[in-house]
């Protein structure tokens, strides 16, 4: 990269010399010829920039995160991750790739870094996802436990060591808790989570992998891997909680015989 730069036009190294200095000026020196005013202008509005989107995007992050580990993050962000897109939306999901595979001070952050910014992007994912629910073979009002029950598509899953959904500045657990969440959005576009346990996370986990078996099939299975001595429990219980996800859209219905 660097010969190949050094063979560019002079117009081009300067605009690399330009990027550079704006994304790490503590190890980039600026152009030769340009007043450090001006470029102090360009240094402050594209990181701001880049920080205040951020910031909209994961207001728990940042309200927990003291302003010097705050900016520390964004700051290595900035200045070391090569984003593989330009627009704007994408750029949390690019933030989340860098907490996850190339962040190097997890050991100074909490635990929980990466799963809270990724509970956070998630809503961001699922407010802009432009995927329409398809309604033609499904009913509605349809039997959940004689017929195939629907997932819905903007019902996505979620495992996580830490209870994401409650931290804040005056919460932040120090010891794992295996959280299970279901985040959707509804017919309503509004994005709500609704928190599981373990069974009602493997309900779902079915529904979604085995949608060619009945509520009651898919019920029994999951009592014989608890070898529950009442299945008729399980199943009356696993209802109960099918009815409340097609209240909040996370079910459809069933599939239309």
């Amino acid at each position: 990269m660097y010969n190949a730069l050094q063979s560019a036009p002079k117009f081009i190294q300067q605009q690399y010399k330009f990027a550079a200095h704006i994304r790490d000026p503590a190890h980039n020196q600026a152009p030769v010829g340009i007043e450090d005013r001006r470029m102090g202008i360009y240094r402050d509005l594209f990181y701001k920039n880049v920080e205040s989107l951020l910031a909209g995007t994961f207001p728990v992050l940042r309200k927990i995160l003291p302003d010097e580990q705050w900016h520390r993050l964004i700051r290595d962000y900035f200045s070391r991750h090569r984003a593989h897109t330009p627009l704007f939306p994408q750029m949390p999901k690019e933030f989340l790739q860098y907490l996850e595979e190339e962040f190097e001070f997890k050991a100074k952050y909490p635990a929980f870094l990466w799963e809270l910014a990724h509970y956070e992007w998630v809503e961001l994912a699922l407010s802009i996802e432009t995927r329409e629910i398809n309604w033609r073979g499904i009913e509605p009002k349809g039997d959940l436990l004689l017929a195939c029950p629907i997932l819905s598509p903007l019902a996505w899953l979620m495992a996580y060591r830490f209870p994401v959904h409650n931290i804040s500045p005056e919460y932040q657990p120090k010891t794992p808790q295996p959280t299970y969440l279901v985040v959707y959005r509804n017919r309503a576009d509004e994005v709500g989570f609704i928190e599981l346990n373990a069974v009602s996370a493997r309900l779902l986990a079915q529904l979604s992998e085995s949608p060619e078996l009945t509520g009651q099939q898919i019920l029994q299975n999951i009592a014989e891997e608890l070898q529950h001595p009442s299945p008729e429990i399980v199943i009356q219980g696993g209802l109960q909680t099918m009815q409340q996800l097609l209240a909040k859209d996370v079910l459809l219905g069933v599939r239309a015989t």
